[in-house]
């Protein structure tokens, strides 16, 4: 099995490659961000061990340009930061697992062979309703070549109405998946959030990618006429 470690520390990476060669892993080892980037785009491994604070370009934005290239390698994320938005952030990009420094060696072996297992099969670098590319992955929304600064709670409503196929959708199914059951604001808190979305993703596009189907809800669907 072949694994690629991406760690700065260049002590801490000689012990990983050491003890990994001992349990019969190939390994591979950068110690910076372009140069993990290029390797694991390239080459072809099992498992990717990430380093998150990294030189030149971080852990996290060297999962997610992988992730938006359609690279699915599993990737562990290693860290000497915690904290669950940390965590969030690392899973959110793209990471397949996250461990803390200092860890369990025996554990962090563990995880690799469970990830190796798993394995890595393709999944969808992003949703696309026209040339409306929407990436889960990485959290971004581009029209064509431009991208498309998205709140986190319009990413989230525009995701899932994405993923609901060009359904209709109604708007306490959208209330109760983005902001949850016990919410206790104003209903139309979804249509002002439409609202902005359609003032970012459709009008200085001339597009109508978010339908009203009045009375029922919202659906989605290729607004560039062709």
């Amino acid at each position: 099995m072949r694994v690629l470690v991406v760690e700065d520390d260049r002590r801490l990476a000689e012990l990983l490659r050491r003890g990994l060669v001992a349990e019969g892993f190939a390994v591979e080892v950068a110690h910076d961000g372009p140069e993990g980037l290029h390797l694991a785009a390239e080459g072809s491994y099992d498992v990717i061990v990430l380093d998150i604070m990294l030189p030149g370009l971080n852990g996290y934005r060297v999962c997610a340009r992988l992730r938006e290239a359609g690279v699915w390698t599993p990737v562990l994320m290693l860290t000497a930061k915690d904290g669950e938005y940390d965590e969030a952030e690392g899973l959110d990009t793209g990471a397949d697992d996250y461990v803390t420094k200092p860890f369990s060696y025996v554990a962090l072996v563990a995880r690799l062979r469970a990830l190796v297992r798993r394995g890595g099969p393709e999944r969808p670098a992003a949703i696309l309703i026209g040339d409306l590319r929407i990436d889960p992955a990485t959290r971004s929304c581009r029209r064509g070549t431009t991208e498309l600064p998205l709140t986190a709670r319009e990413f989230a409503v525009l995701e899932y109405l994405a993923r609901r196929g060009g359904e209709v959708v109604a708007k306490h199914e959208v209330l109760r998946h983005v902001w949850d059951e016990a919410f206790q604001g104003d209903v139309n808190i979804v249509e002002v959030h439409v609202s902005a979305l359609r003032r970012k993703i459709d009008a200085p596009f001339g597009r109508q990618t978010i339908h009203t189907v009045r009375g029922v809800g919202y659906r989605l669907a290729d607004g560039s006429g062709r």
